[in-house]
């Protein structure tokens, strides 16, 4: 295999784990389990969200959201995508149906591995980002984006697995 093969299978767990999530009532999904203030419903949200927004920028595309906005009927607090959330506004991502979040999650995951299909393996190492240090290329930027969907995923799976 080589990078981009890699990057286009890794890019579909997340919404493997998705689709293996429990299913949970609308209650369940927006509960804030101990207090947290990101419920299964943020952490899906908050998943599709970063892939779709950091997708953007490299790609100059139009997010996913746009034609999920309408169903998710999230107002402003949609089209965020819940960095830096005070617990207030991570509350206001109320979601009452799981399918809903995991569709969407998974369209941007297949629209990155579209992109994914674009690139060389030489694409990888071109420098996006000089703000950092070390420098950001496009493949530690499309890792980072891989690995911050991977983890609240799996966050999520901790969290409805206390409801089962």
């Amino acid at each position: 295999m080589n990078s981009i093969e890699i990057l286009t299978d890794l890019a579909q767990r997340p919404g493997q784990a998705a689709d293996a999530l429990p299913k949970l009532s609308a209650d369940q999904l927006n509960d804030h389990l101990g207090g947290h203030p990101n419920s299964v419903a943020w952490l899906l949200w908050h998943s599709g969200r970063e892939v779709d927004v950091q997708l953007t920028d490299l790609t100059g595309q139009p997010e996913q959201w746009e034609r999920f906005r309408d169903r998710f009927d999230l107002g402003e607090a949609g089209d965020g995508f819940g960095l830096g959330h005070t617990p207030e506004q991570a509350a206001q991502i109320r979601v009452e149906n799981q399918q809903l979040l995991v569709d969407y999650l998974k369209a941007t995951l297949n629209a990155f591995t579209e992109y994914l299909n674009t690139l060389t393996e030489a694409d990888l190492d071109e420098v996006i980002d000089e703000n950092w240090t070390p420098v950001v290329t496009r493949g530690v930027r499309l890792v980072s984006i891989i690995d911050d969907a991977a983890q609240h995923v799996g966050q999520a799976a901790f969290v409805a697995g206390a409801f089962t």
